[in-house]
């Protein structure tokens, strides 16, 4: 199971129900794929096949939806 945390043009914020428990999201684009820790602070975690600019673009909608995908993990993960 994959829930989807919101999505912002060619971007899907996702997690994976059965991962590790530090907070992170993923991201998917027609080019590729991204983690991001959201905690302790945010940054990237992997990358594949996603350009600069992309990451960039993935990071600030992180970065703005910050809050959102805090309460969306608490909510899925129950913690």
């Amino acid at each position: 199971m994959a829930p989807t945390v919101f999505r912002d043009g060619s971007f899907r914020f996702f997690f994976f129900s059965r991962e590790e428990p530090r907070i992170h999201i993923h991201v998917s684009h027609t080019d590729g794929e991204a983690k991001y820790w959201i905690e302790p602070k945010i940054e990237l975690a992997m990358n594949q096949g996603l350009s600069q600019k992309q990451l960039n673009e993935a990071l600030s909608l992180v970065e703005r939806h910050h809050k959102e995908i805090l309460n969306a993990w608490h909510i899925h993960f129950g913690n």
